[in-house]
């Protein structure tokens, strides 16, 4: 999602085409640190990084600034950057929340939906349908696998009509991604499908109180996953330690 698209659509826009440098960087960095290719933890420098995404130190400062607000990247002063920590209890915040906030907006939804909000669902369904029936662990099924499943979750609550409440809730989405990579990948025999038919069909049954337990259970079940799977990534939960060099201005 480009920065200015944040209070109209929760998850994800139809089009996410950049118009400036800043959002080329944003978009390839934002996707690159869900991806793992920056661990959490990690220093982004901007001299090193600025080459990689072709773009000059000025602007690489302005797209990480932009992902502090997405908090995937923190920064200290004048130190720099780093990729945000990830840890258990994090997750747990991050889900807590999320339950409490989509499920609302799902309430609404449910209740104000028009014949074209059952539509747009239906469509956003299928779409997932069509990807999970292929899903595996690459990360070119992976990137179309989300994007197909955040149009769904956006579905869902399209009939929602705070813009706050959307909001809040993307920047939750946008924290789980990380997350969800991990589960997707580990020995777990969890099938997400399964979970995404069960909301999909309670919601267009306009049942209320189903459909809420049942996108309760899905947004739990990678909390449940990531702590019962010894065979998932452990990524670090602090930022390495750093050296007095690390703060030393580049040469």
């Amino acid at each position: 999602m480009l920065p200015s698209q944040k209070f109209t659509a929760a998850f994800s826009a139809a089009e996410e085409t950049p118009r400036t440098l800043v959002e080329n960087a944003y978009l390839a960095l934002r996707q690159d640190i869900i991806e793992g290719k920056h661990l959490p933890g990690t220093r982004l420098r901007v001299e090193h990084l600025k080459d990689d995404y072709g773009v000059g130190a000025g602007t690489l400062r302005e797209a990480l600034s932009l992902l502090v607000s997405d908090a995937l990247v923190y920064s200290e002063g004048q130190r720099g950057f780093w990729v945000s920590s990830i840890s258990p209890e994090d997750l747990e915040d991050i889900t807590r929340n999320r339950i409490l906030l989509e499920t609302e907006a799902l309430r609404i939804s449910i209740r104000t939906g028009t014949d074209e909000w059952e539509a747009g669902l239906m469509a956003a369904f299928h779409r997932l349908t069509k990807v999970e029936e292929k899903l595996n662990n690459s990360a070119q099924q992976f990137r179309e696998w989300e994007e197909r499943n955040r149009g769904f979750h956006e579905a869902l609550i399209a009939a929602c009509d705070s813009r706050w409440l959307r909001y809040l809730i993307g920047i939750l989405y946008r924290q789980s991604e990380r997350y969800r990579r991990f589960a997707l990948g580990s020995d777990s025999k969890r099938n997400v499908h399964a979970e995404h038919q069960e909301i999909y069909d309670a919601a267009m049954s306009r049942d209320e109180k189903r459909a809420c337990a049942a996108l309760e259970l899905h947004i739990s079940t990678t909390l449940f996953v990531l702590r019962e799977a010894p065979s998932s990534p452990s990524p670090p939960t602090q930022p390495p330690r750093r050296s007095k060099r690390d703060d030393l201005p580049p040469k």
